[in-house]
């Protein structure tokens, strides 16, 4: 990882003859805001000496507590690629300070910052791997957004049937150019569904790497005319969009997730994190999986995780241990999907984990049978339990869990809380048009 100074990034600037920077930063939501100034001012931003109005960021603020400092990550600095060279647009990603130089507790990288905190006092450093999906769409003749797929590839396919490949390769180019180590990338199961997959990182890096990855794929989408989304489920009997978080704690530059005398390869560690994970994994979704949407993509049949049940074998579980071992040793929660904020997602994530590891919280037997396949009863007789089947119902899970209110912070969980409480509202009480389908003229 790159530890840049204050003069490295002058004279980068300077080099590449960058005329704007974005300092970015994420709201609640998980949304990214920009707040540009010119080249001259950079020198001002890198002494966090910028300030901007709280209380117009959704869930940020009141307007008696408005003015906040931006303070930049300094190994953030990158360079858009897809932006002209002359003129160049460079980008900072910034914590967010109170004026009396105090976190701001409703910044969601500070949420981030503090269950991180509390995992290096264990002695841990976490690290995090994403698989984030996202759909391709065409656009209308007005260039708004259609559900209409540019193909009808399938998972792993290749052009000509995916047109999307071309979209795919430049993405993956552009991520490049900005410092990520790509690993992978390929069509998905549904049409017009794709997966790019970038290497493990620190758990602060991963986050600020999935709100980034979200930017420029959209970015470069739009420069191929057509529309990119990280909805979680666009298209009614499709697989949905995913994002698999693979987790796992190093200790002493050794993963302590890994058991060679294990017969799974896991450490008691990687088992209590595990029971952590369960445990709280109903209260979890209201982050991991923040929207309406969200729910119509967790049900059974779709390649969607819905039962609280681990496996190192099974794709049907909530939670699975991928094969690889040693230092790629990883527990993988398959439910999050990339509509989430990945701060908050990591955040609560590490803290349901950690709950495990402090409390010894033995995670229920492993499933090795495929629980898609299972009946009700089997799956009681089991002690399989679902995830929350709306965002109410995982909003109400929430605030029944403490430590999960806790990781979050009082502000946090009231303002979140509220905007999805509204989200809901708004959607129980308009009129669909499957129910004009449905009622219209039988009633």
């Amino acid at each position: 990882m790159s530890n840049f100074t204050k003069e490295d990034i002058l004279r980068k600037a300077e080099e590449l003859e960058v005329k704007f920077i974005r300092l970015q930063f994420t709201d609640i939501l998980g949304v990214i805001k920009n707040v540009a100034i010119t080249v001259n001012q950079l020198e001002d931003a890198l002494d966090g000496k910028i300030m901007f109005d709280g209380s117009s960021i959704d869930g940020f603020t009141r307007i008696n507590e408005s003015d906040m400092y931006l303070k930049p990550d300094y190994d953030t600095f990158t360079v858009f690629p897809w932006r002209p060279k002359d003129g160049a647009v460079a980008r900072l990603i910034c914590d967010v300070y109170m004026p009396d130089g105090t976190p701001f507790e409703g910044g969601p990288r500070n949420v981030l910052r503090r269950a991180l905190k509390e995992a290096e006092e264990m002695g841990y450093q976490m690290y995090v791997g994403p698989e984030p999906e996202f759909f391709l769409f065409e656009r209308d003749e007005e260039g708004n957004p259609t559900t209409i797929t540019h193909d009808q590839g399938g998972y792993f396919d290749l052009g000509p049937i995916d047109k999307g490949e071309n979209t795919r390769r430049d993405i993956v180019l552009a991520l490049e150019q900005m410092g990520f180590e790509m690993e992978a990338s390929h069509h998905e199961v549904a049409p017009g569904q794709h997966e790019v997959d970038f290497k493990y990182e620190d758990a602060l890096r991963t986050a600020d790497n999935i709100a980034t990855f979200r930017f420029v794929v959209k970015a470069i989408a739009n420069e191929h005319d057509l529309h990119a989304t990280f909805m979680p489920k666009p298209i009614f009997g499709e697989n949905g969009s995913g994002m698999h978080m693979n987790q796992s704690l190093f200790k002493d530059g050794k993963n302590a997730f890994y058991d060679e005398n294990d017969k799974l390869g896991l450490s008691q560690e990687a088992y209590y994190y595990i029971g952590g994970l369960l445990k709280h994994a109903k209260a979890i979704a209201a982050i991991t999986n923040p929207t309406v949407n969200s729910y119509k993509r967790l049900v059974p049949g779709y390649e969607a995780p819905v039962y609280l049940a681990w496996s190192a074998s099974n794709r049907s579980a909530l939670i699975r241990i991928p094969a690889a071992r040693g230092a790629g040793t990883r527990v993988e929660m398959r439910n999050p999907d990339p509509s989430a904020n990945p701060y908050l997602a990591t955040a609560v994530m590490l803290k349901a984990g950690l709950d495990g590891i402090k409390n010894k919280i033995e995670p229920p037997k492993e499933i090795i049978e495929d629980i898609f396949e299972m009946t009700k009863a089997e799956r009681e007789a089991a002690g399989i339990d679902n995830l929350p089947g709306s965002l109410f119902d995982a909003i109400q899970e929430l605030l029944a869990d403490d430590l999960v209110k806790d990781a979050l912070g009082e502000h946090v969980v009231e303002h979140f809380v509220e905007a999805k409480l509204i989200e809901w509202d708004v959607y129980r009480t308009q009129v669909h048009q499957w129910e004009l389908d449905q009622y219209l003229k039988v009633f």
